[in-house]
């Protein structure tokens, strides 16, 4: 991957944490410290097949390290928004870009996005059910919605159609089973 990004050290997760440090990330997941396999595999996908963005307004809603954005901006899209609603995420997203030397756009808050975008990009946010409602919403900003998940390979929403199966890993690596480096590409319909 031509990106680089300022992860976890993989050498803190195996040291012994205290309490504290424990319940402050379950209070706050530093989701943003990892590239999750579903973004890395859709990072390398938009790189592979630029033509899918030259030129477009996308936005990568639930940012995270800004993989999805940055490969979109590297591939040539004009206009590139990192979304997330975690501050701690969008400043990550910020480092990564200035790593990469480029430009992005950022948003806390995708409902306040008021320019209709060409691509909605969103990996790794059908795991958690809770999300299927923000999904539905996606069309209302954007005309097509790429989302790519490595816990649900068959979702099935009228919105979206399985397109292809590519593979990722989760950086640093997490150890996760080889079913979770299959990750679903869906499409809008």
């Amino acid at each position: 991957l031509p990106l680089q990004l300022w992860l976890i050290n993989p050498d803190t997760m195996h040291r012994p944490m205290s309490q504290e440090e424990v319940q402050n990330i379950f209070a706050a997941p530093p989701y943003w410290s990892f590239c999750w396999a579903s973004g890395l595999a859709l990072a390398q996908w938009l790189l592979a097949h630029p033509e899918q963005v030259a030129g477009k307004r996308v936005i990568d809603v639930g940012a995270g390290s800004g993989i999805v954005a940055l490969a979109a901006k590297r591939a040539g899209a004009a206009h590139v928004v990192a979304c997330d609603l975690d501050p701690v995420a969008l400043h990550a997203c910020r480092a990564n870009a200035a790593l990469n030397g480029l430009e992005l756009a950022y948003s806390a808050d995708l409902f306040s996005e008021r320019e209709p975008y060409d691509l909605l990009f969103a990996a790794d946010v059908l795991y958690d059910p809770d999300n299927v409602p923000l999904v539905e919403r996606f069309p209302d900003f954007a005309k097509q919605l790429i989302i790519t998940d490595a816990r649900q390979r068959d979702f099935q929403h009228p919105l979206l159609r399985k397109s292809e199966s590519l593979y990722g890993e989760t950086l640093p690596d997490l150890g996760e089973p080889l079913e979770f480096r299959q990750v679903s590409l869906y499409r809008s319909l």
